[in-house]
């Protein structure tokens, strides 16, 4: 069967042969035995129903006992038996373009080389899943290979629930993931609701088929480290850059050797390159390295799991593998004085190197951790002292055991990582949930006492060395205590990437992450729309205000260089960091190339984790401090709006990034393909999709969005947006006397 019927297919004629699973790939950890008898039989009972009734007898034992082996309905016999990686546009057997385009990058986040278990159809982060089992994988393609521009395809948590007459403007999908009433939206409600095979965890990118293997976070990753490694080097780094515009991304040679003095060294007395140490590599963690070499620092990342670190190894994406702590740190420690860019992957547990950092005193720069604590209890964290092989037993075993020792563990790293802060280190919280987790774990992890226990902990403190943006409020932590004790009890002593670094100076401004994918499958494609993205930035820079340069400069730097740090993995795909005026003009002169048959057509999309696309107290709105942070109107008003300006689909989600009920997200992909729909849907929704986050900013009274909010309305004479009248502190100081 050629490649065309059989994406088509859907559920297959015969039932087919059972295939052994494939050693050469990472797999899902075995999920808790989370269901009763009768919530098993209802699994059963769910996952029979895709396949016709005669199958049955056959199918419930084999079901039954994957349950029983991995706590999940997985159907591997399904598995199509065609290699599973993106095509070019025209491969694929389609009605309309642009649903041939979203095959195309449901396949990109399935592909072995990108997806961390690709045959539990699960992209990054341990759970972020783009389907639930392979049937709704083959019902999902047949639909999208039969659609029309006048039907939309309706995705329910991973399963196509049909195709619904529509129109031309409106989504070609729609996708939701692990939409949940409110009260049933703790981990173990995903652990079970997943197990019965009505929900998912669509994290961001991967249930809305918009990831592009570790480029897109190792984009995110460099401007992060490069602006830490600025606070560091700056005596008095601004929120938009202007004082800190002279620095822009290290130039790399190949030997990723920095030849821009702009990343002075941080470690004692100036001499030698600064010291980075994290953790993880195993999904959109497997970044960080390739990340540092590019910002130009030396890095230390560890790895618990082997195959992780060989599989990045072999993609080029960590320079060195060593087991053994001390030759990892002296190695770390050769590079810095070389002053040469390098990145090492320590294969072994990350509380082993923090200890041991401390315990030899070395000065570390720049800390982070980008293990999965987002997912602690199911392959997200692993604790000091076993093995991998170890605790993935002792998580399917004895999960209350597992969840002990983790806890033990998120302990101990914590109080290495104090020891190393207080000769000097900067450490951040990436995201991932550590700070949120450690406090949970009753870590030594805040600046006062916190009599709550940490158990139900559920805010995170703006501990940050930047101002509040303009905005008299109070940090986070001072606002929103922890349960059962009074507010302002505890505050973290680290601040969240977003606090310090992402928000202030990125999002605020309205930048973030912009993504393209080159449909034709052509490298020399991607290369011209980079030169094409670069030409647009030089221009933008020719009247940029000073409060957005360093975003531009870093950006062309970024795009200028991307070709020769090989970032592809999967599809031709690039990224970078833009603001609404930059994404409209790079899709329209992309839109142009097409229509000229200069190149194919492009899809374009970006990451959840954006300006408007994310609301999420523990990260991406982590610097609003108006009391709003904890509300989802944003996310939600982004996808519907995106819905009716133009997008080819659009996904909202549950979870993604720190955890399932702990952040609401969504997302949107875009088919360019020359025409006069294609500029005028792009023009309404990418406007949009960047303006309904500074809107929400600027209202929080964040500085820097203020300023974009008014820039922005003197660009566009139809936006009007609401803009604070900030009070005086003086106000309020004398009213509480």
């Amino acid at each position: 069967m050629d490649f065309k019927t059989a994406v088509s297919e859907g559920i297959p004629k015969q039932l087919p042969e059972r295939r052994p699973l494939d050693a050469s790939v990472s797999h899902a950890p075995k999920r808790k035995d989370i269901l009763s008898v009768d919530d098993k039989k209802l699994a059963l009972r769910n996952a029979l129903r895709y396949f016709p009734k005669e199958w049955h007898a056959q199918l419930v034992a084999e079901f039954a006992n994957e349950l029983k082996e991995y706590g999940r309905i997985y159907m591997y016999r399904f598995m199509p038996e065609y290699e599973m990686h993106a095509r070019p546009i025209s491969h694929y057997p389609a009605k309309c373009q642009q649903a041939a385009a979203i095959m195309l990058m449901i396949q990109n986040n399935l592909d072995p080389a990108v997806a961390q278990h690709p045959q539990e159809l699960i992209t990054y982060g341990g759970n972020g899943a783009v389907f639930q089992n392979w049937a709704q994988y083959r019902l999902t393609m047949k639909y999208l290979s039969e659609m029309t521009e006048a039907q939309t395809l309706v995705m329910y948590s991973g399963h196509p629930m049909g195709l619904y007459p529509s129109h031309k403007d409106a989504p070609r999908v729609v996708v939701t993931n692990g939409m949940m009433i409110p009260n049933y939206s703790k981990p173990d409600d995903w652990e079970k609701f997943n197990a019965l095979g009505v929900t998912q965890y669509g994290q961001m990118t991967a249930g809305s088929y918009m990831y592009i293997g570790p480029q897109g976070i190792v984009h995110g990753t460099t401007i992060t480290v490069l602006n830490a490694v600025r606070k560091l080097t700056s005596p008095n780094p601004s929120n938009g850059g202007e004082k800190h515009s002279d620095l822009t991304l290290s130039k790399t040679s190949n030997q990723g050797t920095p030849n821009s003095p702009s990343l002075r060294g941080g470690v004692r007395g100036g001499v030698g390159l600064p010291l980075f140490v994290t953790s993880g590599l195993g999904g959109m963690s497997g970044a960080q390295p390739k990340a540092g070499n590019i910002a130009g620092v030396v890095t230390i990342c560890a790895e618990i799991n082997p195959a992780a670190a060989e599989k990045r190894h072999s993609q080029g994406w960590v320079d060195e593998l060593i087991n053994d702590v001390d030759v990892c740190i002296d190695t770390a420690i050769g590079f810095q004085a070389k002053r040469k860019a390098r990145s090492i992957a320590f294969v072994g547990n990350v509380v082993d190197l923090w200890e041991r950092l401390a315990e030899r005193n070395i000065h570390v720069d720049l800390g982070s951790d980008q293990t999965s604590l987002h997912n602690p209890w199911a392959g997200g964290y692993y604790p000091v002292g076993l093995t991998y092989e170890e605790s993935n037993a002792l998580m399917a075993k004895e999960p209350e055991v597992f969840k002990k020792r983790v806890q033990e563990t998120l302990r101990r790293q914590v109080i290495a990582i104090n020891k190393l802060a207080a000769n000097g280190m900067y450490f951040f919280d990436y995201g991932n949930a550590f700070l949120l987790e450690a406090g949970r774990a009753e870590a030594d992890i805040w600046t006062s006492h916190n009599p709550s226990k940490g158990g139900e902990l559920r805010s995170e403190q703006a501990s940050s060395t930047l101002s509040n943006q303009g905005t008299s409020s109070p940090p986070l932590g001072e606002l929103e205590g922890a349960v059962g004790g009074a507010a302002g009890d505890g505050a973290y002593r680290y601040p969240s990437y977003v606090q310090d670094i992402m928000g202030p100076m990125c999002f605020d401004y309205g930048f973030g992450p912009f993504r393209w994918v080159c449909a034709s499958g052509k490298e020399e494609d991607l290369q011209a729309t980079d030169i094409i993205a670069a030409q647009v930035i030089e221009e933008m820079l020719l009247s940029a205000p000073a409060e957005i340069r360093s975003q531009l400069q870093d950006n062309l730097r970024w795009v200028q260089e991307a070709q020769k740090n090989k970032l592809v993995v999967g599809s031709q795909a690039r990224i970078l960091y833009a603001d609404a005026e930059g994404r409209i003009k790079i899709a329209a002169a992309f839109n142009q190339a097409i229509k000229e048959g200069k190149i194919g057509p492009v899809v374009l999309g970006r990451d959840h984790h954006d300006v408007s696309g994310t609301d999420s107290p523990y990260r991406e709105t982590s610097n609003i401090y108006d009391g709003s942070q904890f509300t989802a109107d944003m996310a939600v008003q982004n996808f519907v709006g995106d819905a009716f300006r133009g997008a080819t689909w659009i996904s909202l989600h549950n979870g993604g990034g720190v955890g399932w009920g702990e952040v609401v997200n969504g997302g949107f992909g875009m088919l360019l393909d020359g025409s006069d729909d294609a500029d005028r849907r792009l023009r309404m929704m990418l406007h949009w999709d960047v303006n309904n986050g500074i809107s929400r900013r600027s209202w929080a009274r964040n500085e820097g969005a203020i300023f974009a909010a008014k820039r922005a309305m003197q660009q566009e004479p139809n936006l009007k947006i609401t803009i604070p009248n900030l009070v005086d502190d003086s106000l309020l100081e004398n009213l509480e006397k």
